[in-house]
């Protein structure tokens, strides 16, 4: 199976939904990285790698 990067979201999803089941804190860093991350790819920052 080839990862692409429309597999790089549900995978990122299940990782931080099983992270947070087990640490309940890293809730707010999960929540903070990913509204960054969308921040900077609507900007296009990150217009290059796709």
């Amino acid at each position: 199976m080839t990862i692409t990067i429309a597999h790089l979201q549900p995978l990122v999803a299940l990782a931080a939904g099983v992270l947070i089941l087990l640490i309940p804190r890293l809730l707010n860093f999960f929540v903070a990285a990913y509204l960054i991350l969308v921040g900077l790819i609507g900007l296009g920052v990150f217009r290059a790698l796709s």
